[in-house]
C-alpha cells in the first residue's frame, strides 16, 4: 500500500464557537472573540512546532459583515490589538504572514496599515506561512480568478485547472490537506473553496476559545489515520506516523 509522510503540509482552521462560548458563560458575544486570541497563538505555536509549513485561519468572512455593527467594530479592534501585540513574536519565530481577502472598504484604515506593516515585516520569513482569511469569501475568490482569466484572453479550450489556479490569490499556496472546524459544526462556510477540494475534515466539539495545542495534535493524529484516495479506489494513500511518541 502506498504511503506518505503523515504530517499535513497545509492545515486550515475554521475558528467556530466564540459566540456560544460567551453565551454559555452569560457574557456578551464579544467576550468570546476576545478569549479566542489565546487559542490562535496556541495553534500557531503548535503548528510551527509540529513542522506544518502552511497554516490558514478563517478569521472574518464576507458574510460576517451582516453581524451587528457593534460586534464587527469590536472584532476589528481586537484584530488590530492582536497584530500589534504579537507581530514581534511572529517575526522572531520565522512566520510569514499573509491576509486573504481585504477587499471591503469598511475595513478601518488603521487596521489596513497595521496589516500591511505585519505583511511587510514578515515577508522574508520561511519557517511557516500563516494566512489569515479576513474579509474572505471562497466564491468571491473564484469569481475574481475567472475575471482575471477573461482579462488575460486565454482561449476557452486552453483553460485548465492549473492555469485557473494561477489566477487565484496567492497561487503559490498548496491545496489544504486538513481542515479543522471547531464547535462540532459541519459546514464549509465559503472557506477557500478551491483549495479544500480534497482536504480531510475534522470536527472537534470543543469551542474555539478552549481549543489548545493538545486538541490540535489530536486533529493531526486523526488525519494520519485516514486513507486518502483522491477519487481513486485502487490506490488508497495511508498516512503513516513518523517520529511521534
Amino acid at each position: 500500500m502506498e504511503t506518505t509522510k503523515w504530517l499535513p503540509r497545509h492545515v486550515a482552521c475554521v475558528m467556530d464557537g466564540n459566540g456560544r462560548w460567551a453565551v454559555q458563560r452569560a457574557l456578551p458575544r464579544t467576550a468570546g472573540h476576545e478569549a479566542a486570541e489565546s487559542a490562535v497563538i496556541d495553534v500557531i505555536e503548535a503548528a510551527r512546532s509540529a513542522g506544518v509549513e502552511w497554516l490558514s485561519l478563517y478569521a472574518f468572512s464576507t458574510e460576517n459583515w451582516r453581524r451587528p455593527v457593534g460586534e464587527v467594530e469590536v472584532l476589528m479592534r481586537l484584530v488590530r490589538r492582536a497584530i500589534r501585540k504579537h507581530a514581534p513574536m511572529l517575526h522572531a519565530r520565522g512566520v510569514r504572514c499573509r491576509f486573504l481577502g481585504m477587499s471591503d472598504p469598511r475595513i478601518p484604515p488603521p487596521l489596513v496599515r497595521d496589516i500591511t506593516d505585519l505583511v511587510t515585516l514578515t515577508s522574508g520569513n520561511r519557517r511557516m506561512t500563516l494566512t489569515v482569511a479576513f474579509d474572505h469569501g471562497g466564491r468571491r475568490d473564484i469569481v475574481e480568478a475567472a475575471r482575471s482569466l477573461i482579462r488575460s484572453a486565454v482561449p476557452a479550450d486552453q483553460v485548465t485547472e492549473a492555469g485557473f489556479a494561477r489566477h487565484l490569490p496567492y497561487p503559490d499556496t498548496p491545496d489544504v490537506d486538513l481542515v479543522i472546524r471547531t464547535s462540532g459544526e459541519q459546514r464549509i462556510s465559503n472557506f477557500m473553496l478551491w483549495q479544500v477540494a480534497y482536504a480531510e475534515w475534522v470536527f472537534p466539539e470543543v469551542l474555539w476559545p478552549d481549543f489548545r495545542a493538545t486538541h490540535f495534535w489530536e486533529c493531526l493524529d486523526a488525519y494520519r489515520r485516514r486513507q486518502r484516495r483522491f477519487g481513486d479506489v485502487r490506490r488508497p494513500t495511508t498516512i503513516v506516523r513518523e517520529g511521534l511518541g
